[in-house]
């Protein structure tokens, strides 16, 4: 290497350190600030001379990593020694139990679980089995992931060196994996420069039209949007609060996702940008207090949009996040969104998960996150690992309410299915209707945030195979493909004309991709193709299933009378417990024609409807009906 440029580099890499140094001094002793030293002087030492893509010397990315978490994270000790350490093991020829006799267990632990295990064969990819390491670190804390995602945020930072192809895998696995993981941990500043980093490099000129479309927007409303915040902070001071206002502009893959959403284009979409308004404490007043406050001072001056009013303090999303939103009408005419917030709660929306820097403050969110990691594992064959990672914790959420008030987290786009099964099994499995905030729904229904739910079981009601496209949770797919996986599938495919039923007397016809199709022998279909096609005859056994039902279908013809309806359905329901799929009826001079379809097991069993029917006062002719016939 010239001896300029190494020239260089040793500077570079003395600045960085230093100005590392610099910046955590304060919150580190002397014997940590040595630790560290020592840890940086091992990791220089054992990269040597390797280089990154960009040609800088590879000491700058561990340095890098170990200031996302020090700096933008503000996380302990050990994780910013293991930030130091995190390639050595893979990019080096020193092993764990070296980092493990240097730096001790806890740093060895941390270093392992961001290593990439190199296998001769992987269960699944190397991308997803890489995963799955990093996942099942978080059986005993949640550092390593922090670590993983500050050694992304840097890679990303960085990306513009790597080829086209390597950018469009990282920043994928960026997208799908590691950007919802931030948001998952409440860690919202992360995620959205994920998120951004990811479409630059996915979409650049989509990213670049986007972020020039809000540069001139910012441009061209700063004017109006500073005069509105400062009418705000003068309005909210002159009621003897003290509260400082921030505009946030939304970044351009949010912009970008609220266009396809909506089917809008970037001038017709609303919530390009927001104002914050941060409060501290006021002496003998809640949070609540203090955020009513300054809504009721807001919305004595300011029109509120109706329905706009989302308050996350009492409801905050399951990734912690805390806040109280509305909309006001702004002097321009536009509806202006305001963000109420504590400044508790705007460190924790920076910080996530470790704001409260107590490990009582992660312990429910690691509990839920090993549990359906656990169940996931058990049940790999039924749901991909990585299919249900993401159902269960990569999703915005939604909170719902029994009619007992218990609230309940969903995912958004759930449905009253996904309800049933989140609070029982057997509820899930035997859901017939949906009640939401009062009303009669289907149970496919797509809840929204605050509804209150409750859900109509019936015994005789069994999942239906097109629930498994209305349901979004990974706990409610897993247990309805085990439930459907578990019905007997039917070996046949019966004949839409004749409809036979187990008991009737069927032969069976295979086509040349080895299907048969089910007909009864007085079928015509059947008797035409026979008389040309014999050699596709087959011999078929169509036994009675009890776990099985068929739809069948009666005509009746019988003399009007009071009450005939409620007889023949009272035959069917509950004389005879079966399940009724349709009624038709019609009367023409004292001369009913009702057809009915309901599910039986066998022709046994129709021909026992059949008869109880007949006997039934007024009925006169009671018949198997055939479509087609």
């Amino acid at each position: 290497m010239d001896t300029d440029i190494r020239n260089h580099y040793e500077a570079l890499i003395e600045d960085r350190i230093t100005e590392f140094f610099y910046m955590v001094r304060d919150r580190m002793s002397d014997e940590e600030i040595q630790r560290l030293d020592e840890a940086f002087r091992f990791a220089r030492m054992a990269h040597g001379d390797q280089k990154r893509k960009t040609g800088e010397p590879y000491i700058l990315h561990p340095i890098a990593v170990a200031r996302i978490l020090a700096v933008e994270l503000e996380i302990g000790l050990n994780p910013i020694i293991a930030a130091f350490l995190h390639d050595v093991v893979e990019d080096t020829s020193y092993t764990i139990e070296d980092v493990r006799e240097r730096f001790g267990d806890d740093v060895a632990f941390l270093v392992g679980a961001v290593t990439k295990q190199k296998k001769d064969q992987y269960e699944t990819s190397k991308q997803v089995d890489n995963f799955k390491q990093m996942l099942d670190s978080v059986h005993y804390d949640i550092r390593a992931m922090l670590l993983k995602l500050a050694d992304r945020l840097h890679n990303m930072r960085t990306l513009s060196s790597m080829r086209p192809d390597k950018q469009m895998k990282i920043a994928g696995e960026t997208d799908y994996f590691y950007a919802p993981l931030a948001n998952r941990l409440g860690l919202h500043k992360i995620k959205t420069e994920l998120e951004n980093l990811s479409f630059r490099f996915r979409c650049p000129r989509e990213f670049a039209a986007l972020d020039e479309a809000l540069r001139r927007e910012r441009i061209e409303r700063e004017k109006y949007i500073n005069v509105f915040m400062d009418n705000i902070t003068r309005l909210i001071a002159s009621r003897g609060l003290k509260v400082r206002t921030q505009l946030r502009y939304r970044a351009p893959y949010k912009v970008w996702r609220k266009m396809h959403t909506s089917g809008c284009d970037f001038q017709h979409i609303d919530d390009k940008y927001y104002v914050r308004i941060v409060y501290g404490d006021v002496p003998g007043m809640s949070e609540k207090e203090v955020c009513l406050k300054i809504y009721s001072i807001l919305t004595d001056v300011y029109k509120e949009r109706p329905h706009s009013v989302n308050n996350y303090i009492d409801s905050p999303k399951e990734n912690g996040y805390q806040s109280f939103h509305l909309k006001l009408l702004g002097d321009k005419g536009f509806w202006e969104e305001i963000h109420i917030s504590s400044e508790r709660m705007v460190r924790k929306s920076q910080f996530g998960c470790i704001a409260e820097r107590s490990e009582g403050s992660i312990v429910k969110w690691i509990e839920k996150f090993k549990s359906v990691l656990q169940d996931v594992a058990c049940h790999g064959k039924e749901v991909e690992y990585m299919e249900g990672v993401t159902m269960s914790f990569y999703n915005d959420d939604i909170m719902v309410y029994t009619p007992k008030g218990m609230y309940v987290v969903l995912p958004k786009n759930a449905t009253a299915l996904d309800f049933a099964f989140e609070i029982h099994t057997n509820i899930g499995k035997h859901a017939q209707y949906a009640k939401i905030n009062g009303r009669l729904c289907s149970v496919k229904t797509v809840l929204q945030r605050g509804d209150c739910v409750e859900i109509g079981t019936n015994e005789n009601i069994e999942p239906h195979p097109d629930w498994i496209d209305h349901v979004v949770t990974y706990k409610a797919k897993r247990l309805l493909r085990t439930m459907l996986n578990r019905q007997r599938k039917i070996s046949y495919i019966r004949c839409p004309n004749c409809r036979p039923l187990p008991g009737d007397e069927v032969i069976g016809f295979k086509d040349r991709f080895d299907k048969i199709t089910l007909h009864r022998r007085d079928c015509r279909s059947a008797i035409r193709q026979a008389s040309h096609d014999g050699d596709a005859i087959v011999a078929v056994n169509f036994e009675e299933d009890c776990e099985f039902l068929y739809p069948a279908c009666i005509s009746i013809f019988a003399i009007d009378r009071y009450h005939l309806l409620i007889d023949l359905i009272d035959c069917i329901t509950n004389k005879l417990k079966l399940s009724m799929i349709s009624l038709t009826s019609k009367c023409e001079d004292e001369i009913v024609n009702c057809v009915i379809e309901f599910n039986v097991h066998s022709s046994r069993e129709l021909h026992e409807v059949i008869g109880h029917i007949a006997a039934i006062k007024g009925v006169d002719e009671v018949k198997q009906k055939f479509v087609g016939r």
